[in-house]
């Protein structure tokens, strides 16, 4: 039994926050930052818009995409970094946003490797027999947890919201995972506040040692790639798409280099939505199946890293 990808949906917030606009605030430039990141742009939501509001509407489009009902769906996962709460999970108030209840609905955290982890989870659900029909939904308010008087970091995050539905299938889905964790680099990037008698400990922004954990990302991005392949019985050239966490275009093109892809069998996103975390692969997923580029009976592989260091992939026939 396999898993496959039924629909598609995304949500980006209206506003739009452009480089200039930073370069007006910090010491950066708009040349500077596209030509470190490759981002020329990012979404911002609304002040009183939550990751769960953004969640909703990238959900209800993906379900619609598949042709499903909410009532249909057995199986609610939520990759986030910035939960609407502490508790309860992000997953159990889209859950009943959504009008429906009584199914497994949980949160998932693992940074901007959230949706790798939770698709793989849902996969495993799938496969088991536990579930026939899942959503997976990666949807980050990152804006909420920035300095935006840290040029280091500010000019590289996004806001937004991409989901998918999966539904049991007997001929293709998902071919194979991967996943790795190591808690030695949790402190190359991380956010070090935390919440201690209704006040934050330290600070509630992301930290990030952006060269060490390019070095990081390059070689651990290549490897679970090729690990991926390998237990699927695919080589390099079987891959049509490469669907990649959009964090830096520099990660990106040395990925598809390493698995001698052209960049034009890339999905990249990341100029016009910047990092997105956990939603990134499912906004850049989304954005090929609409573009048309990305069509049925398509082998692409998905992949992503974020803190802790947390990182895999994805090898799936759409």
């Amino acid at each position: 039994m396999f898993s496959r990808i039924a629909g598609t949906g995304s949500y980006l917030p209206e506003r739009i926050l452009t480089n200039h606009e930073l370069a007006a605030r910090v010491d950066t430039s708009d040349e500077w930052i596209v030509a470190r990141t490759g981002i020329r742009q990012r979404h911002i939501a609304a002040a009183d818009e939550t990751t769960s509001d953004m969640a909703l509407i990238a959900i209800q489009r993906a379900l619609e995409s598949a042709g499903v009902t909410a009532d249909e769906i057995d199986l609610l996962i939520v990759a986030t970094t910035t939960p609407d709460n502490i508790f309860p999970s992000t997953a159990c108030i889209v859950q009943n946003k959504l009008g429906v209840h009584g199914f497994p609905a949980f949160d998932m955290q693992a940074v901007c490797a959230g949706f790798v982890y939770a698709l793989t989870t849902a996969d495993q659900f799938i496969k088991s027999g536990a579930a026939k029909c899942a959503v997976v939904v990666g949807a980050e308010k990152v804006s909420n947890i920035i300095n935006w008087d840290d040029r280091n970091t500010c000019v590289l995050f996004g806001d937004g919201a991409g989901a998918v539905v999966l539904k049991a299938d007997e001929e293709t889905g998902i071919l194979a995972t991967h996943l790795h964790a190591d808690g030695r680099y949790n402190g190359i990037l991380n956010v070090p506040g935390r919440p201690v008698a209704n006040a934050v400990d330290g600070e509630a922004f992301v930290h990030m040692d952006g060269s060490a954990v390019f070095k990081f990302a390059v070689k651990a991005l290549s490897a679970v790639a090729e690990e991926t392949l390998a237990k699927a019985g695919l080589a390099k050239e079987d891959i049509d798409w490469l669907v990649p966490h959009q964090a830096n275009i520099r990660i990106i093109e040395s990925t598809a280099k390493h698995l001698h892809l052209d960049m034009s069998k890339v999905i990249v996103t990341v100029a016009e939505h910047g990092n997105t975390s956990a939603a990134s692969i499912p906004l850049a997923l989304d954005a090929g199946v609409k573009s048309g580029r990305i069509q049925r009976g398509q082998t692409i592989l998905m992949e992503g890293i974020g803190g802790g260091f947390a990182w895999g992939s994805v090898l799936a026939r759409f």
